[in-house]
């Protein structure tokens, strides 16, 4: 009879042993899920963190966008009195060339890191699942493997136990009966007997490190939980600084038409211009060909007044000599008498006519006189007129020279800014792709949120407390659904394309006070 009890006693230590290990091996497997869960949590906190830095960096490169582009509207508006600050803005446009590649080279690297994330969220969100499905497995395993040790016990010993103690068995019989039926906070109260004190002491460690392992998995179902929301918080605001860059995008394309609108005016306004300074030299050319015809033609009239006047000379000095001949005819015809009287009459008429074509020399060159003095004042006004006209036509040369030099610079703006126009464009596509991106994003975060929320509820059927209530589990939070897209942005682009560099400044990256510690 001993050697029989000794032998029950035997097997029911190993029984106790095996107990003891399964249960051992199944707290030290959730202790490992828990920790790989947290270990990925972080993992993608800190992934939605720097993308989260990353986006702040990338405004304030937009805001020195900005800047810089009134800087360049006051500049040009600057430029179109003086060719030296012309070549300052060329200067300035080719230096700007880099900083567009460096922002579109972080906008790739922004929507790379996004994709890793939204990877990561993904790999969370299984992981979580199989981790749960495992943890439940695992656990209805113990619970069966006990249930069927604690019967197939009760069944071989059973006429044993009913012959030493048939209380302490029928209380640890319901202890496995509440933990299989998820009931953890029975006890091994009345088992205090000698034979029966270690299995009392497996079955209270059975317990006790099942309450442990439930509660760790609660409560790393929950941080799962709360990350997720952090998560979606995260990606909210991601959402929201994204649409604010889209507003400032649609702003700065805004900007960039009107100032494209003002540089293709004052290029037209210039060319038109350069024509109307052409016209102006070639009539201003004209009036100097006919000036100096009209000089010409008053020099052939001043030397033909001259002529005039020597004749007139010439018909005076002979009317003159008349009338001395007329008055020696008459003093002969007074000296002949009678027969020179008819001499004397003709002589008279003969003194008259002298006399009065004399009369009219004088009339007609004191005429010609004023009028030589006439033409040469007339000369010497046209020869003023002639330089005058001169001067005109090599002013508007070099106005007209001026106004090309304008005109060419005015176009040259015109296909810088539609460059800018062009990298505003291919801007606004990376914002609406990064968009898309936080929206999957959000979707991936809400099913984590879910799958963690499933885990709460299976493992809420697990009584904890001493008092025998079910651990509820905490209510979720709702995660806030993220802004949509902004509407895209349409960019008129204006001339050929050519990229215009901005200058680039720094920008302190926000600090880890804009997100929400684990």
């Amino acid at each position: 009879m001993k050697m029989k009890t000794f032998t029950a006693e035997a097997v029911l230590h190993a029984l106790i042993g095996t107990l003891l290990l399964i249960t051992a091996i199944a707290a030290g497997y959730g202790w490992y899920a828990t920790h790989q869960v947290g270990g990925a949590a972080a993992t993608a906190i800190e992934e939605v963190r720097e993308l989260g830095v990353s986006v702040g960096r990338l405004q304030g490169e937009e805001a020195v966008v900005r800047k810089e582009l009134g800087r360049l509207e006051v500049d040009r508006q600057l430029a179109e009195g003086s060719d030296a600050n012309e070549s300052v803005v060329l200067a300035r446009i080719s230096a700007l060339e880099g900083q567009i590649a460096e922002l579109k080279k972080q906008d790739e690297d922004l929507r790379r890191r996004a994709l890793q994330a939204d990877a990561a969220a993904k790999a969370e969100a299984a992981r979580v699942a199989e981790a749960a499905r495992e943890v439940t497995v695992q656990a209805g395993a113990v619970m069966g493997v006990l249930v069927a040790l604690a019967l197939v016990l009760a069944w071989k010993f059973r006429d044993w136990i009913r012959a030493a103690n048939v209380g302490p068995l029928k209380t640890a019989v319901q202890l496995v009966r509440r933990v299989a039926d998820g009931d953890l906070t029975g006890t091994t109260a009345g088992m205090d007997q000698l034979h029966t004190r270690k299995l009392a002491q497996a079955l209270d460690q059975m317990t006790g490190n099942l309450r442990a392992l439930t509660s760790e998995v609660q409560h790393s179902a929950r941080s799962v939980a709360d990350t997720s929301a952090q998560i979606a918080q995260g990606n909210l605001d991601l959402s929201q600084r994204t649409e604010e860059q889209a507003s400032t995008l649609e702003q700065t394309a805004s900007s960039m038409e009107e100032l494209t609108s003002t540089v293709a005016l004052n290029a037209d306004n210039a060319r038109q211009a350069s024509q109307l300074a052409s016209g102006a030299a070639d009539i201003a050319r004209k009036g100097g060909r006919a000036v100096a015809q009209v000089v010409t033609t008053m020099d052939g009239i001043a030397a033909s007044s001259r002529r005039i006047g020597d004749i007139i000379g010439v018909i005076d000095g002979i009317a003159f000599q008349t009338n001395i001949l007329a008055l020696n005819a008459a003093v002969e015809a007074a000296r002949a008498g009678e027969q020179g009287r008819g001499f004397a009459v003709v002589a008279a008429e003969v003194r008259g006519l002298a006399q009065r074509s004399a009369a009219a020399a004088k009339e007609i060159k004191t005429l010609i006189g004023d009028s030589v003095q006439q033409v040469e004042a007339g000369t010497r006004q046209v020869d003023d007129a002639g330089r005058t006209m001169q001067e005109i036509v090599d002013s508007v040369r070099r106005v007209s020279g001026l106004i090309a030099e304008i005109a060419a610079a005015s176009q040259e703006q015109s296909s810088g800014i539609g460059q800018v126009n062009s990298a505003v464009a291919q801007m606004e596509q990376v914002v609406q792709q990064n968009a898309s991106l936080v929206e999957e994003a959000a979707a991936a975060t809400e099913s984590l949120k879910e799958q963690a929320a499933t885990l709460l509820q299976a493992i809420s059927r697990f009584k904890l407390d001493a008092a025998g209530a079910e651990a509820e589990p905490e209510p979720l939070q709702p995660i806030e659904a993220a802004a949509p897209p902004p509407a895209p942005i349409r960019v008129r682009a204006a001339g050929k394309p050519r990229y215009v560099p901005f200058a680039r400044g720094r920008q302190e990256p926000p600090t880890d006070s804009h997100w929400q510690e684990l």
